[in-house]
């Protein structure tokens, strides 16, 4: 082949590289675009105020395309498909509790993006920042609003495989005191110390008690809900194959997503109850895979979301492996029951 066949080929290839560049750019764009507009059918949404201290609400990070998606909004708790109230408070993961909510945000920049984490009082202003050092993945406040927690990828962006890195942090919102990672407490593995370079954290729920929290440990292949200590800085495992945690309002139960075998690499997890006295497991009537951390409504319903048309819808079961699931809200992820001063 002649050299000017080669450059003549050479070129072809960078122009069909050009062009398939240009039409991803595109497509992208006008994906965004479509983003902002409001979907026929989609739920109502408006500006308004949103607090995290009026009963009997339900506040939320609202997905639905439109001029509010992302933004924090509310809808009553016994209407939670009604119409929303938008903030104008935009997060990728949220919690509330007691007046205290944590928001974690993206802060878009011109090479590529950065993580914080926001504390916000009864009104949504915020009252500190905190840099995450990845992809936001899960957040909780405690039931008095003293404490909130957070998770992030450092490594990786999936639960599903094994190839990747979190690091969980816990803050003390009134004195405003970090702790950055889960790493620095001393772990006690089936009544030993225990060390290994691999260990990973995520999932915090905490107490009432403003002493006690629990979490998910990994490490060599397996999971396990571990119980920390605020005051002691101290974790000791408690179960096996435990992941996400969810604490119930009387502190007797934890919700969590459990990896059952024979289930597809990419959704191999079934929403489980513990009972802390007892050990006993309950599988719920849940029959998807759920990758979130579970809320308590009350003491007797879940609350989690799935993927939907629009990024993810939430959806009931019953706590105690009776009923049956129940979508609740279209385009809705990370809810809170803003006026219940319970674990969850």
């Amino acid at each position: 082949m002649s050299v000017r066949n080669r450059i003549l080929i050479l070129l072809a290839a960078l122009a069909a590289l050009a062009a398939v560049a240009v039409t991803s750019v595109l497509h992208a764009s006008a994906r965004a675009e479509r983003r902002n507009q409001t979907q026929p059918g989609g739920p109502r949404v408006t500006s308004g105020t949103v607090t995290l201290t009026a009963p009997g609400r339900m506040v939320f990070r609202n997905m639905a395309w439109g001029p509010h998606r992302d933004e924090l909004t509310t809808v009553p708790a016994s209407d939670p498909a009604g119409p929303r109230t938008a903030s104008g408070v935009k997060c990728l993961r949220f919690y509330a509790a007691s007046g205290t909510g944590v928001c974690l945000q993206a802060v878009h920049g011109t090479v590529s993006d950065s993580y914080r984490a926001l504390i916000l009082d009864a009104r949504l202003r915020t009252k500190a920042r905190y840099d995450v050092p990845g992809i936001p993945s899960r957040a909780r406040v405690s039931p008095t609003g003293h404490f909130a927690a957070w998770t992030a990828f450092v490594g990786g962006d999936s639960y599903a495989g094994t190839n990747f890195s979190t690091r969980a942090a816990i803050v003390d919102v009134r004195t405003g005191k970090l702790i950055p990672s889960l790493e620095a407490f001393r772990i006690v593995k089936d009544g030993r110390a225990y060390h290994a370079a691999d260990v990973n954290f995520w999932g915090v729920t905490f107490a009432a008690d403003d002493r006690t929290f629990y979490a998910t440990l990994a490490t060599k292949g397996k999971t396990y809900l571990v119980r920390g200590g605020l005051r002691t800085h101290t974790l000791t495992t408690l179960h096996t194959n435990v992941e996400c945690p969810s604490l119930s309002p009387d502190g007797t139960r934890i919700a969590y997503k459990k990896r059952v075998p024979g289930l597809p690499k990419d959704a191999p997890w079934r929403l489980y109850v513990l009972d802390l006295r007892t050990m006993r497991e309950t599988p719920l009537a849940e029959s998807r895979s759920v990758d979130d951390q579970a809320v308590w409504k009350d003491s007797r319903t879940l609350v989690y979301a799935l993927p939907g048309d629009y990024g993810a819808d939430l959806y009931t079961v019953p706590a105690d492996g009776t009923g049956k699931p129940r979508r609740i809200s279209t385009a809705a992820v990370s809810p809170a029951y803003v006026n219940q001063r319970t674990g969850r």
